[in-house]
């Protein structure tokens, strides 16, 4: 006879997947993770990256296939895959979003000052913008001409290139700036990236002196690189980055240090799961959406009609006669994305009890929303109980967790905007540290688990 067990503890992911066999996956897995993170800096590389992998699997651009993609605009992207069972029956759905907080060029960045090209920028999300001053940036970007050619941008991720900064103010002169509140004493409208600071060759007598000859030679090397000119940014979206690869942290490599795990970490593991579940019981639902990080608006967020029109086609091909309205009501989803790991020197805004843990595996958000639940989903109890036969008769290690103290502050996620169909979802994701800086922190153990959470899913 098992003995009752009447305490609850979470399970170490460490302890679970101690033996050798887990070892050597979960290594594997992270050296994968790491390459993912190194080489998809926006969401547009994520979205190619995704559409290599799904078509290197079978999947094609056609909603009536078993084996189905859909890209928008090249930021979202929703695939399918049959089940056993039919879509009249539901689906299981895993959802995430590939944006991250940045620094965006403004569209018409360039200017010269002091004999330095610098280029304006507005800062896209929640960052805290100091961290974003005297660290190496790259630019990543696409830059459309009037003629409609889509030109690629990117500098400053080859050890070859040079990279970009913003300067911050010395010690010795900064004596106003440290008395200041942290929110008066960085200004965005500093965000000011380094572009150049040599001159175009002075001009021959018959030639006119350009006004501003930093910032000519700086236009005279991307003309000559990208064939773009100053007006061309009105039509571009240029990215600036942390410059650099993921790379492990500590002596034990246990943790993945990096720019954009929030919420990259789920896109990763979404798509790594659906790949290794090829014959599922149910439907394949995972979509991948931008600009959560400022409420999910425009036509490629979560609040958009994309999923939608989707699932419409989907159901026209894969159940017809059934009615969009019961499928979607039939679906269970995970809304995946990170959670905030309890930092060791900042316990004080963290309840212990219901805090994210590094090496527990993923963590399941009940509700996010702010003070009060307010702008949250919240999951219901007998969905979490069925997840939690799966994951426990798996022998996935997992935990709950909310972000932060009621009264500390809070966030939001993409699950009420699938909840409003009617089916069941909760937040799911790995636990980050220094979330939304520039170089986040996972440990490799909660990625791994949270795969194999994410395949037990997707194989019912």
């Amino acid at each position: 006879m098992s003995k009752l067990q009447l305490e609850y503890e979470p399970t170490s992911a460490w302890e679970a997947y101690a033996s050798k066999k887990h070892v050597k996956a979960m290594d594997a897995l992270a050296a994968d993770y790491l390459k993912f993170l190194s080489e998809c800096k926006t969401e547009r590389l994520v979205m190619d990256y995704v559409r290599a992998r799904v078509e290197g699997a079978g999947f094609v651009d056609d909603l009536k296939a078993p084996q189905a993609y859909r890209f928008n605009r090249n930021k979202t992207c929703f695939l399918a895959r049959k089940g056993k069972r039919p879509l009249s029956d539901g689906f299981r759905l895993v959802g995430a979003h590939a944006d991250c907080p940045r620094l965006d060029l403004k569209q018409r960045p360039l200017y010269e000052d002091l004999d330095i090209c610098l280029a304006k920028t507005h800062y896209y999300g929640g960052i805290r913008k100091y961290q974003w001053l005297t660290i190496p940036l790259a630019l990543h970007g696409t830059v459309v001409k009037k003629s409609g050619e889509a030109v690629s941008v990117c500098i400053g991720e080859d050890p070859a290139d040079p990279v970009f900064t913003i300067t911050d103010l010395l010690p010795h002169l900064a004596y106003k700036e440290v008395t200041k509140k942290v929110e008066d004493a960085f200004e965005a409208e500093k965000l000011n990236v380094i572009l150049g600071q040599s001159p175009v060759p002075a001009p021959k007598v018959d030639e006119d002196k350009a006004k501003e000859p930093v910032k000519r030679k700086v236009l005279e090397i991307l003309h000559k690189r990208y064939g773009i000119e100053e007006a061309d940014f009105l039509s571009a979206e240029m990215q600036a980055v942390p410059a650099g690869p993921a790379r492990y942290v500590g002596l034990d490599e246990a943790l993945i240090g990096g720019y954009g795990q929030d919420d990259r970490s789920s896109v990763f593991c979404a798509l790594e799961a659906l790949l290794a579940e090829p014959e599922p019981e149910y439907c394949q639902v995972v979509l991948f959406w931008d600009k959560e990080e400022i409420g999910s608006e425009g036509a490629t967020g979560a609040k958009s009609y994309f999923f939608e029109y989707c699932m419409e086609e989907l159901v026209e091909a894969w159940a017809p006669g059934a009615r969009l309205s019961s499928v979607l009501m039939k679906g269970s989803a995970l809304s995946a994305d990170v959670s905030a790991a309890m930092d060791p020197d900042h316990k004080d805004v963290y309840e212990p009890l219901n805090a994210a843990r590094l090496g527990y595996g993923p963590c399941f958000n009940k509700f996010t929303g702010h003070r009060g639940k307010v702008g949250a989903n919240d999951a219901h109890p007998d969905f979490i109980g069925w997840l939690r036969s799966i994951f426990d008769g798996a022998g996935i290690p997992w935990h709950m967790s909310e972000l932060g103290k009621v009264d500390a502050g809070g966030g939001g996620t993409v699950a009420k905007f699938l909840a409003v169909y009617g089916m069941d979802v909760i937040d799911v994701g790995v636990p980050v540290l220094s979330m939304h800086s520039p170089f986040e922190l996972s440990a490799k153990a909660d990625i791994y688990a949270c795969v194999l959470a994410f395949r037990e899913f997707l194989k019912l």
